[in-house]
């Protein structure tokens, strides 16, 4: 029953009363929701491949043209390519699907095990391709471009490697193939189970198709199987529509927004040296190695007034947009990489003053373009560069 005051009003409550009083737990101050971490996320990641073992009784496929087992494929050949993830998830991995497996030793060894007997029964129906979409025939012999090896591939590996990373972590996801406009360099796609990368897009070419003009620009599309094709942009775009292709997208972002996430950061630019002095011209494999926020072209104006540029006229051989890269940190990490390499020459400008330029190197040209992959998958900071090997080494 209430106390009541001598006038006859209620007695106030202390706060201690209505805290006593709340046996509902209705003035409870609510949790702090905890902070998901990146190992949070990577567990999360994990257990949604472990729910379909679970549910199928079979390990997720990265080649299946199913789009939501294809993703859990590829989840998981991520994780496996890591040896801390792995570590990291053994304490969930219920079904051993994180276990390593031997390697056969021989083609003997790979016979001997059943695995081809089985795949050639296809009680499965695996052979069958009653299904698959009916190819036009090409209109002309040049539409046509066949895979050929990629002889460069090693500067194309730790991309690929860094985008089944990001697919594993969460932070790129595949969606589905929405037109021509998505097809530009440095894309990623994956066409037929195979992931692929446009490495260049060529300048436009006037053909007669069907007895119509019509432009169309040749592409390098590199695949992590280590082939490359150079096919016509349409072409691309006809096989992604064919076989269900998809695209490599920041998670989060719309279909019709895909690029929108990436902040252009600038270029890597590098640049050989057109002086026709002898000091210069004789050293081999020499290159600027720079970046720049600005187009290149508009950087190298009037370079032979600059002992930037050794005062000298320059030719551009590589221009590579990064996305998403602190520009100063960027810069310096390509000279501490390529420092044993670096020029020991001074210049002299035009009023005279002694200038020891900074940005060249002596290094070749597969090796720059082999670092500039290594930025972009992050594992250069182990590496420096060898003057005696040359090549990319690990540090010491």
């Amino acid at each position: 029953m209430s106390d009541f005051m001598e006038n006859g009003s209620p007695t106030p409550l202390s706060l201690d009363d209505i805290l006593d009083g709340d046996v509902d737990g209705l003035l409870d101050a609510p949790d702090k929701p905890k902070k998901v971490t990146s190992s949070d996320r990577l567990e999360r990641a994990f257990l949604e491949v472990v729910e379909f073992r679970r549910t199928h009784g079979r390990v997720p496929s990265s080649e299946t043209r199913e789009i939501a087992e294809r993703k859990l494929g590829a989840r998981l050949d991520g994780i496996l390519a890591n040896d801390q993830k792995v570590e990291a998830l053994k304490h969930l991995d219920e079904f051993g699907l994180l276990d390593a497996t031997e390697p056969p030793e021989s083609l003997d060894d790979l016979l001997e095990g059943g695995g081809l007997d089985d795949l050639l029964g296809d009680d499965g129906g695996v052979l069958d391709v009653s299904d698959l979409p009916v190819h036009r025939k090409p209109e002309s012999p040049d539409s046509v471009a066949k895979r050929v090896k990629a002889e460069d591939f090693e500067q194309f590996e730790h991309l690929f490697k860094a985008k089944h990373a990001e697919l594993a972590d969460g932070t790129f996801q595949l969606v589905a193939f929405t037109g021509l406009d998505l097809i530009r360099e440095g894309v990623f796609f994956v066409l037929g189970g195979v992931m692929c990368f446009v490495a260049e897009v060529g300048e436009d070419v006037d053909l007669v198709v069907g007895g119509k003009p019509k432009q169309k620009q040749r592409l390098r599309v590199v695949f992590e199987n280590g082939t490359e094709s150079r096919m016509y942009k349409q072409s691309l775009m006809t096989r992604m529509y064919e076989q269900q292709g998809q695209v490599l997208a920041r998670t989060g972002v719309d279909t019709s927004e895909i690029f929108d996430a990436d902040v252009e950061s600038g270029h890597i630019y590098v640049l050989q040296s057109l002086s026709e002095d002898s000091a210069i011209s004789g050293l081999r494999d020499l290159h600027k190695i720079g970046f720049s926020t600005t187009s290149v072209e508009q950087r190298i104006r009037n370079a032979e007034s600059s002992p930037t540029y050794l005062m000298a006229p320059v030719r551009v051989v590589a221009d590579y947009r990064l996305y998403n890269v602190k520009p100063s940190a960027l810069e310096h990490l390509l000279h501490r990489v390529f420092s044993a390499a670096r020029l020991d020459l001074t210049q002299i400008d035009r009023k005279g003053r002694d200038y020891d330029p900074s940005e060249w190197f002596i290094v070749p040209r597969d090796v720059v373009n082999r670092a500039v992959a290594m930025i972009i998958s992050g594992e250069i900071v182990d590496y420096a560069y060898d003057p005696a090997l040359q090549q990319l080494s690990p540090r010491r």
